[in-house]
Order: structure tokens, then C-alpha cells, then sequence
């Protein structure tokens, strides 16, 4: 008995010896790198905010080109406005440095000109471009030719229930003043639906809305204070042609047919950042649906007719086949919740767009920044702004991509995403931003 004994106690002892010699080697590079990976990573895996959320994590440092963190980077999520990251990617590969504004043809005294998806024409919130010039100065006939879109006024996917929301403009060949009326106290914008509002009935809140198949726009109640709104209208070619004989004082016929392959002009228009800082730090959903039409037109040499769905897949198939993950793309703004990417893809989309604008300056300068501009301007406040990035949120979704810059000077690629989550959004974003604090400060 004392022999067996004496044989288990002497084991245990030469166990013991060795893990205390494992112990005091001194550790590799590579475990060193498992450490420092898992104190990133943990920062997500173990916030307790995230923890009955589905939630996705990668972390990339470009200057070592290496993968500093990930979590859950290869599920895949809803990414709400995370997808004009995609639309951006798909305008610096196939639009040039100015915007292609119009296309057109003369014959004799008749100016033929057709959309390319542009939205800037008359845009309350834009600067001015040549294209109402050129049009106000022609001294022919003008003729509208509207056929060259054959896609649907709303994408895959989107709410139909809120056709009255701003943010859920009609997507049109030539957009006229946004695609939207402005309403304020005293003037509506553009004047041809001043006497289409009326009053529905009475109510303790004021709200204006509209019929979904025509433009009769009512309201609700009465407005207490000074207000600005826009309200989407009922996108068609006559109504086209008829704003923009109402503001440029002109007549402008409709021509239903164009011989295809006929050789035409293109217009330029205003810088092409413009419409990107736009599209990204406003996240202006109507933006990236004419982005992805621009980007179709490009595409398309004989006018027979273009749709969003050309150019996603024909980038998907050119630009984007070595993602980790292929991407569900559906729409250019991210309304469609159709869309799905994964954490890891968005970290290489960001490298490639990197590539193409490595100029921090003009690329961060089109971003979201923190404390400064766009939709995170209230966050990540700081002498020096230090996260550039683009936000996705609809219901239950609340996605964060982009670069942030730390203490030390280095650039990282990040891409924080959230689904289906059931606290109030700004506890995610509040603990979204923790965690790139505190990136910022200790890596």
C-alpha cells in the first residue's frame, strides 16, 4: 500500500517541476500577439451592453497589414447604412472626378437630354451646376427624354409604409429638386404644390403626410412653431418636364423615343466628393440610389435602359470577388434589410477604398467625422478628431465602420456591428464608442 503511494506523490512532483519550468520560459512573439488580440477582442466579446446582441468585430492595422481583432467577423448582419460604404467603393471605381450630370443630343435647334441619375438638379441643399444653365440658356426646343431608367421608384426591400418619409425619396432618372417638397411656414418648395395642401382634420400633433399614389398632401393639427420639412413626391416624366418648365420659365416637351446607340454628350457637373461627403455624413439615402444609377448609366452605351441592380452585381462580379464573404447587396443606401455583409468583408471593402483615395485628408474629409461632422458629430469628442467612419441604423440596428486614428498616430480599420438588439439605440452607440476610446487610446 505504501509503495503505490509513495509512486503517486513522486508523479505529481515531477508534474509539478515541469509546469513550473513551461512556466518561467519567457513567452514567444506569438503569444504575445494571442494576448494582445484577445484584450481588443474581449472588449467586445465581454461588454455586458452587447451581450443578447448579435454582434460582429474586426479590427485591422493597415500599417502592419495584419488583423489585430475579431469577433464574430465572418457572421453575417444587417448592415442599414453601412451599405454606401459599397456604393462609395462603386462610384471611385466606375465615376470619374466630376459628376456625368447629363446626357444629350442636338439636332437643329432641339436640345434632346436625358438623366444619368444625377441628384443635384435644383436640390435645395446642394450647390448650383451648369446643367440649369444649359438648359436655361438653350434658345431652341427642349425635349425630355425619360426612358432610360426601366428600374422600380423604390428598392428591394425598402418599407412601402414610408413613401411620406424624407429619407425615402423615389429614385428617377432626373431627380428636380430632390425628389422632395419643402414645407415651411410660409412657402412650399416647389411652387407647383402650393395649392396641393390641405387640412385633413384636427389633431393635438402637427404632421404632414400625403396620399401614396398621387401628390395631395395634407395636415394634421397646426405647427406651433417655425418648422422645416421635406416630404418625397410621386416621381413622372410629366411631372418632370413640367417642373422644370415651371422654373425655367420655358416650355419642355416629352420625347418618348431615342434611337439606341445614337452618339450623345455628357454634361459634367459638380465635384464628385460633393455628393459623396454628402451621401456619407448625412447618410442621404437618396444620394446612393443616384449613385448607383450614375454608376449604371456609366455601363450603359445604348440607352435601352438601366436599373440599380447592373451596376451592384456588375462590381459584386469586377471588384468585389475576393472578399472573404460575398456580400448580399440589394440596394445603394441601405434601407433594404435584404442586405447582408459580414464584419471581415467590410474590413477588406475599407482597404480597397483606402487604395483607391490613400490621401486621409480628402478620404476622412468624406467620412463622418467624431466631434466634428455628420451623423457621429456628437461623439468622440476630442482636440483631434479621431474616428472617421459611416453609421447604418434602422430598427434594432445600429452599425459602426470606418478608421480611427489613435493616440499614437497609427490608422486602424474597424467595422462594429449590432442586430437585433432590444435596449434603446444610443446604449449601443454609447458602448460602440467605449470601445473605440479605448482603441484610441491604448493601442
Amino acid at each position: 500500500m505504501l509503495r503505490p503511494l509513495q509512486a503517486y506523490f513522486f508523479t505529481f512532483f515531477c508534474c509539478f517541476l515541469l509546469i513550473s519550468c513551461a512556466s518561467s520560459q519567457p513567452q514567444t512573439s506569438s503569444q504575445t500577439t494571442t494576448q494582445t488580440t484577445n484584450k481588443w477582442r474581449d472588449l467586445v466579446a465581454n461588454s455586458p451592453v452587447f451581450r443578447q446582441n448579435h454582434t460582429g468585430f474586426a479590427l485591422y492595422d493597415i500599417e502592419k497589414q495584419e488583423t489585430v481583432a475579431e469577433y464574430q467577423s465572418d457572421r453575417y448582419f444587417t448592415p442599414a447604412s453601412n451599405t454606401k460604404l459599397f456604393t462609395l467603393y462603386a462610384g471611385l471605381c466606375l465615376l470619374g472626378d466630376s459628376i456625368p450630370a447629363l446626357r444629350y443630343i442636338t439636332t437643329g435647334d432641339s436640345l434632346i437630354f436625358w438623366g444619368t441619375g444625377d441628384p443635384n438638379l435644383l436640390h435645395p441643399d446642394m450647390p448650383s451646376s451648369q446643367v440649369f444653365d444649359v438648359l436655361k440658356n438653350w434658345r431652341g426646343h427642349l425635349f425630355y427624354y425619360p426612358n432610360n431608367y426601366i428600374g422600380k421608384r423604390f428598392g428591394p426591400g425598402w418599407s412601402w409604409g414610408d413613401y411620406t418619409d424624407y429619407y425615402q425619396a423615389e429614385i428617377s432618372p432626373l431627380p428636380v429638386y430632390g425628389n422632395v417638397v419643402r414645407f415651411t411656414n410660409s412657402t412650399v418648395s416647389p411652387r407647383i404644390f402650393k395649392d396641393s395642401l390641405r387640412t385633413a382634420g384636427w389633431s393635438d400633433e402637427f404632421k404632414l403626410s400625403r396620399e401614396e399614389y398621387n401628390n395631395g398632401f395634407f395636415s394634421t393639427g397646426w405647427p406651433t412653431k417655425s418648422f422645416i420639412e421635406d416630404l418625397p413626391f410621386r416621381t413622372s416624366a410629366k411631372l418632370t418636364a413640367q417642373l422644370l418648365a415651371d422654373t425655367l420659365k420655358k416650355e419642355v416637351r416629352i420625347l418618348n423615343t431615342v434611337r439606341p446607340g445614337t452618339p450623345y454628350q455628357t454634361l459634367k457637373g459638380l465635384p464628385i466628393d460633393t455628393l459623396y461627403r454628402r451621401m456619407l455624413q448625412v447618410s442621404d439615402n437618396m444620394f446612393a440610389e443616384q449613385i448607383m444609377l450614375m454608376c449604371a448609366t456609366q455601363l450603359d452605351t445604348n440607352n435601352l435602359g438601366v436599373e440599380n441592380k447592373q451596376s451592384i452585381d456588375y462590381v459584386k462580379k469586377q471588384f468585389l470577388a475576393d472578399l472573404p464573404d460575398e456580400p448580399i447587396w440589394e440596394d445603394g443606401s441601405g434601407l433594404s434589410r435584404y442586405n447582408l455583409f459580414t464584419p471581415r468583408s467590410i474590413i477588406k471593402l475599407l482597404q480597397k477604398i483606402y487604395a483607391k483615395v490613400p490621401d486621409q485628408q480628402r478620404l476622412f474629409g468624406m467620412m463622418s467625422i467624431g466631434g466634428k461632422a455628420g451623423t457621429i458629430k456628437s461623439q468622440y469628442k476630442s482636440k483631434e478628431p479621431f474616428v472617421f467612419a459611416k453609421t447604418g441604423s434602422l430598427s434594432n440596428v445600429y452599425c459602426l465602420s470606418g478608421f480611427v486614428r489613435t493616440k499614437k498616430g497609427k490608422v486602424l480599420i474597424f467595422s462594429l456591428m449590432n442586430n437585433n438588439f432590444i435596449v434603446k439605440t444610443a446604449e449601443i452607440r454609447r458602448e460602440v464608442e467605449r470601445v473605440l476610446t479605448e482603441v484610441y487610446e491604448k493601442y
